[in-house]
C-alpha cells in the first residue's frame, strides 16, 4: 500500500500540469514578495529623507540666524561640491528625480534603466539631496523620493524581472504617497503624470505599493495631513473671480518656470553656452551665489523647501512679502539649473501659495485660505500640465474637500492656458534629454 502511494505521489510531482501549477504559485508569491519589500523600503526611505530635509533645514536656518551673509561663501561651495560629486559618482542624480523615473520606464534597455533608478543613483540621490537643503537649496525632496522609490522597486524587481516597467511606475506612485502621505494623489500620479494612461495591468501593483508605502510611512510618522487641515470655502459671489485670475497668473508664472528649465539656457549667446557646457561646477556656484542673493533679499525666507511659508500663510499664522513669489521662483530656477540633486514639487506648491497670496490682496471680502490653494494649484498645473493631479494632492494634503469644485475649475483653466506657453509638462520635456542620451549611448 506504501508503495502505490509512493507511486502516486511522484506521478503527481512529475506531472507537467502539476508542475506549471508549482511554477505558476511560485511567481504569484514572488512578485506579492517584491510589493511587500518594495512598499516597505519606500516607506522607510520616505521617512528618512523627510526627517533628514528637516534636519539638514533646521541647521542652516541655526546658522543664518547668528551670521546673515554665510550663505555668500557656504551656498557657492556647496553648489560646486554638490555638482562634482554628482558628475563624477552619482551621474543622472541631477535635478528632481521625475524624469529619471520616467525615462526609465519608457527605456526598454535594461543597462541604461539601471543607470536611471539603480542602486547608485538613489544612494546618490538621498545624500545629495540632503546636502543640498543643507547649504541652502531651494529644493524639495518629494521628486527625490519619487527616483528612490522607483529605484527601489526596480532592484526589488531582481525577484520579478518580467514586470520592471510596472514596478518602476508602482514605485513612483508609492513615494508620492508616502512624501505628502496622500495615497489617492499617488495613484493619480501614476495614471496622469507617470504613465499617461490607465493600465489594467499595473492598477493593482500600484495600489499595493501605495498601500504599503502609506502604511509605512503612517506608522513610523503618525496620520498626519501635509500641510495640516483647514476649513476653507470660496463662496459663491465675487470671490470666484480669484478662480480664473489665479489660473492665468499661476499658470503664466509656473509656464515661465518650466521654460527656464527647459530652455532658459538655450536661449543664452553661444559664447554663455559654451562656457557653461565646459565649465558646470562653476556654473553651479554662480547659481549658488544667485541664490543667495534672493535669500538676502528675502529676510532668508527663500531657501529650502518653502514648506513653512506655505503652512504659515495657508493658516493665516503670518504673511508672506509681495516678493516672496518672485524670488523664490528665482531661488527654484537657480537650484534646478544649477544640476544639483533636488526636487521642484514642494518648492512649487510654496511658490503657487506665494502667488496666491499676492492675489489675494485684492480680494479684502474673502478669506485669504481658500485663495492661496488656487495658487498652489495653478502654479503647480502650469509647471507639470498635471491638473487632476494638482487639485488632488491639494485637496489630500489639506484635508478639505469643501474646495473641491473650485480647485477642479482653476486646474481646467490653467491648463488651457499652459499650452499656449509649454507643449508639455516640465518632467516629461526633461525625461526627454534621458532618451536622448540612450539614443546617443
Amino acid at each position: 500500500m506504501f508503495a502505490s502511494f509512493r507511486k502516486a505521489l511522484l506521478a503527481r510531482a512529475f506531472n507537467p500540469h502539476h508542475q506549471r501549477l508549482l511554477l505558476l504559485h511560485s511567481v504569484k508569491w514572488r512578485q506579492r514578495l517584491t510589493f511587500l519589500i518594495g512598499g516597505l523600503a519606500v516607506g522607510l526611505t520616505a521617512v528618512g529623507l523627510a526627517l533628514g530635509s528637516d534636519a539638514a533645514q533646521a541647521i542652516f536656518r541655526s546658522q543664518i540666524a547668528k551670521w546673515p551673509y554665510l550663505p555668500l561663501i557656504v551656498t557657492p561651495l556647496g553648489f560646486v561640491l554638490a555638482l562634482f560629486l554628482t558628475l563624477r559618482f552619482f551621474p543622472n542624480c541631477q535635478g528632481s528625480g521625475i524624469p529619471q523615473a520616467i525615462a526609465a520606464r519608457a527605456s526598454t534597455d535594461w543597462e541604461h534603466r539601471s543607470t536611471l533608478v539603480g542602486l547608485r543613483p538613489a544612494i546618490g540621490k538621498v545624500f545629495l539631496t540632503l546636502f543640498g537643503l543643507l547649504v541652502g537649496a531651494s529644493t524639495g525632496r518629494e521628486g527625490p523620493t519619487v527616483q528612490v522609490g522607483a529605484s527601489t522597486m526596480f532592484l526589488a524587481g531582481y525577484l520579478s524581472p518580467q514586470r520592471q516597467s510596472g514596478l518602476i511606475l508602482a514605485g513612483s506612485a508609492a513615494g508620492v504617497a508616502a512624501a505628502f502621505n496622500t495615497p489617492l494623489a499617488g495613484i493619480v500620479f501614476a495614471i496622469e503624470e507617470m504613465s499617461r494612461s490607465f493600465e489594467m495591468r499595473t492598477s493593482g501593483l500600484i495600489i499595493a505599493a501605495v498601500i504599503i508605502a502609506g502604511l509605512t510611512a503612517q506608522a513610523l510618522m503618525g496620520n498626519y495631513t501635509y500641510f495640516g487641515y483647514t476649513v476653507a470655502s470660496l463662496p459663491i459671489g465675487t470671490a470666484w473671480i480669484a478662480v480664473p485670475v489665479c489660473a492665468v497668473v499661476g499658470d503664466l508664472a509656473g509656464g515661465g518656470f518650466s521654460w527656464l528649465l527647459v530652455s532658459g539656457v538655450g536661449c543664452l549667446p553661444v559664447r554663455w553656452r559654451s562656457w557653461i557646457s565646459a565649465h558646470p561646477v562653476l556654473f553651479a556656484g554662480l547659481c549658488g551665489f544667485g541664490l543667495a542673493l534672493c535669500g538676502l533679499a528675502s529676510g532668508s525666507a527663500v531657501y529650502g523647501t518653502g514648506y513653512d511659508q506655505a503652512k504659515m500663510v495657508l493658516h493665516h499664522s503670518g504673511t508672506l512679502s509681495l516678493l516672496y513669489a518672485p524670488l523664490k521662483l528665482i531661488a527654484t530656477a537657480l537650484s534646478s539649473l544649477s544640476g544639483i540633486p533636488g526636487g521642484i514639487f514642494s518648492p512649487s506648491l510654496s511658490i503657487g501659495a506665494g502667488i496666491g497670496a499676492d492675489v489675494a490682496h485684492f480680494f479684502h471680502h474673502a478669506a485669504p485660505g481658500p485663495i492661496v490653494l488656487l495658487g498652489m494649484v495653478a502654479y503647480f498645473t502650469g509647471v507639470v500640465r498635471a491638473p487632476i493631479t494638482g487639485f488632488v494632492i491639494v485637496s489630500e494634503m489639506t484635508g478639505d474637500h469643501g474646495m473641491l469644485v473650485p480647485l477642479m475649475t482653476t486646474a481646467l483653466l490653467a491648463n488651457l492656458v499652459a499650452g499656449a506657453i509649454n507643449r508639455d509638462g516640465v518632467y516629461h520635456l526633461l525625461a526627454a534629454r534621458f532618451h536622448q542620451k540612450s539614443t546617443a549611448e
